[in-house]
């Protein structure tokens, strides 16, 4: 097996990079900024990008680099730059040589025009389901992703001038979006100053100057809300030579009328997920799974969702007829859908997005105990709107002491908290915490105020007291301390693209007596989590 090792180490040296345009030019690798070159290179790369998993000629990259005007020696100094950005990026730079030029291989979500174009039509599907607050949260994430104008360090080239524009314009119509969404919301008088802002900057768009008006009415401002549309009229008569939109001629008469409609609709709180989506691979997996999903399901306002995804179209009509069977037992409300697949991954994405889920459970046939998540689970993390949960379980009974959640206070264990406590609620079982213990030699304190912040906020959103344990920092202890319980629930670490579940949580599904469930936060944040949920908590040292 000697042999072998060279080839090993240089897969585990392979950095996962990460592209991102929606702002100056940048290449993370594993958290950091690589140093790319010059202008002509940060070029290369930016042409690469706007052109992702397409060829581009080598004709067209010392057009553009030249901007039309290429010298003799054009065609090798584009191959000079793509050679120095291979060998500055590593063994997974992904540009490919493909006649009659070269292509930019770039795996999902790996670029940050691709993560605001998921969310922004995740968003828009939420829209059009009349799901304001999720669409809203959706379009913050996506605007977030943002560090500026779009490729500001190369704005002089013009090659990217074009690519600017657009990009600016996918900008404001998500902004737009998620006006919408805050105002369905409720949220005008928030909204005021920065439309009043956008109005200000883009005095041609009436759809802010709209949006304006409507918040300025709905917050009592009824004169500001008419003297909008009159300096608008203004502005395109005498710029333009015209009349506003019906559309905001309309609203003005509204306004005028006070009509009803005007008025922001009053929404129901937000409780629990709206489904639960259970994908299995096949229905002898299906208990272990329906044994978290059904409680869940069974919430008030809530439903379940089966989703078994067969490979082979031959075992169709017999898994359809297993699910079937097995549907008629549950007493949550359900749909189900069978169906065969060649991307799984995609499949379980896809219904996520389109059927309002606010969480994917699957199982792990293949187990969690090796050093990296399937390719397949990677990706569903990686793209699915909702949070994931993966339940590495040997039986579909949940028979112990009830729910126990290691707690640290990150963000991914905020969401396990979350889905800890609807289950406990959904079960009536009871729910505990467990947090470290003091550390003398680091001068650390225990965990104990941490759980309290945690139980409190459990209390407040779901109603369900919890049980504070501390134990020492040691996978020993966190094993014996969980022994007891019915389904551990633990976030997942956002190392695990580096780490895949971690040390301590393979510790916990080698080791520990009950299921574990392991969740990953979607790009929505959860109902229990702080804003900024901080913590020096840790499992394990190798944090």
């Amino acid at each position: 097996m000697s042999h072998y090792r060279p080839a090993i180490e240089r897969l585990r040296s392979v950095r996962v990079l990460d592209f991102r345009i929606l702002g100056p030019l940048e290449v993370i690798a594993e958290g950091s900024p690589i140093r790319l070159g010059g202008p002509k290179q940060r070029a290369t790369l930016a042409i690469l990008l706007l052109n992702a998993n397409r060829v581009v000629s080598v004709d067209r990259l010392a057009d553009d680099l030249y901007a039309g005007a290429a010298p003799v020696t054009a065609v090798t100094q584009v191959q000079r730059q793509v050679s120095e950005l291979r060998k500055l990026l590593g063994p997974a730079h992904g540009i490919e040589t493909h006649p009659p030029g070269y292509v930019l291989r770039l795996a999902p979500e790996r670029l940050d025009l691709h993560r605001f174009e998921r969310l922004a039509a995740d968003a828009s599907r939420s829209l059009e389901s009349d799901d304001a607050r999720r669409a809203a949260d959706l379009l913050r994430d996506a605007l977030d992703l943002w560090r500026g104008p779009p490729l500001a360090d190369l704005a002089y080239e013009s090659f990217a001038q074009p690519a600017i524009v657009r990009l600016e314009e996918l900008r404001l119509a998500v902004v737009e979006q998620r006006v919408d969404a805050e105002l369905a919301l409720g949220a005008h008088t928030q909204v005021i100053a920065e439309l009043e802002q956008l109005v200000r900057e883009h005095p041609l768009q009436e759809r802010f100057a709209e949006q304006l008006m409507v918040a300025l009415y709905r917050s009592g401002r009824q004169a500001e809300a008419l003297d909008v549309y009159r300096s608008t009229r203004k502005r395109l008569v005498e710029l333009l030579g015209l009349e506003p939109t019906e559309a905001l001629q309309a609203l003005e008469r509204a306004i005028l009328a006070h009509e009803p409609a005007l008025e922001p609709v009053r929404s129901a709180p937000a409780t629990a997920a709206v489904a639960v989506l259970a994908v299995v691979s096949g229905a002898d997996r299906l208990d272990a799974l329906l044994a978290v999903a059904e409680p869940l399901g069974r919430l008030p306002g809530q439903e379940l969702i089966v989703a078994c995804l067969v490979p082979d179209e031959g075992e169709l009509e017999l898994e359809a007829a297993a699910v079937s069977r097995r549907r008629t037992s549950l007493t949550a409300p359900t749909r189900a859908a069978v169906f065969t697949t060649r991307d799984p991954p995609e499949d379980v994405v896809r219904l996520a997005g389109g059927n309002d889920v606010g969480l994917v459970l699957l199982d792990a046939p293949g187990g969690l105990d090796g050093e990296q998540l399937p390719a397949d689970l990677a990706t569903v993390l990686e793209r699915a709107p909702a949070d994931v949960g993966v339940l590495s379980a040997r039986t579909g009974e949940l028979a112990g002491a009830g729910v126990v959640v290691p707690f640290g206070g990150g963000e991914h264990d905020w969401a396990a908290l979350e889905l800890g406590a609807w289950l406990a609620s959904a079960t009536a079982a009871s729910l505990s915490l467990v947090g470290t213990k003091a550390e003398s030699s680091s001068g650390r304190r225990d965990a104990s105020r941490l759980l309290a912040d945690a139980s409190l906020a459990a209390q407040r959103v779901v109603g369900v007291e919890t049980r504070p344990v501390l134990a020492e920092p040691t996978e020993d202890a966190l094993v014996a301390a969980v022994e007891n319980a019915s389904l551990v629930v633990t976030g997942l670490s956002p190392r695990w693209r580096r780490e895949g579940i971690g040390a301590t949580r393979r510790a916990l599904v080698r080791r520990a007596r009950p299921p574990v469930l392991l969740v990953h936060r979607g790009p929505r944040p959860s109902a229990l989590a702080p804003r900024e949920a901080r913590t020096r908590f840790t499992w394990t040292l190798e944090a």
